[in-house]
């Protein structure tokens, strides 16, 4: 599976970004991790194909999870974005169940930078 991950770019703070993740071949569960220089990987966000969804608990009230299942895309709607926001994301898939950890994921795209502003 190939992932294809895309929408970063430069945004000021308060403003919003899509990300875009597509997928070669149906997987269970798409997610995204996000790095930002010196600090571990961390999660972000998940969905599976059933429409199950996990959020880190301090970006759930601004990033949103989507997928459309006909080209197997996942969304990453990010809004109220903060200088601590600003990482390289990266998309990620595996097979069922869904898990927030990155060492469950098989496969890994290429990441996209996402640079905010203040």
């Amino acid at each position: 599976v190939q992932l294809q991950a895309s929408g970063g770019g430069l945004v000021q703070a308060g403003g919003s970004l899509r990300l875009s993740c597509a997928a070669s071949a149906p997987t269970g569960a798409i997610g995204w991790f996000r790095q930002a220089p010196g600090k571990e990987r961390e999660f972000v966000a998940t969905l599976d194909l059933l429409g199950r969804s996990l959020y880190a608990d301090s970006l759930k009230d601004r990033f949103t999870i989507s997928r459309n299942n006909a080209d197997r895309t996942v969304y990453l709607q990010m809004n109220n974005l903060k200088p601590e926001d600003m990482a390289v994301y990266f998309c990620a898939a595996k097979y069922l169940p869904v898990t927030t950890k990155a060492g469950d994921y098989t496969y890994w795209g290429q990441g996209t930078q996402v640079t905010v502003s203040s």
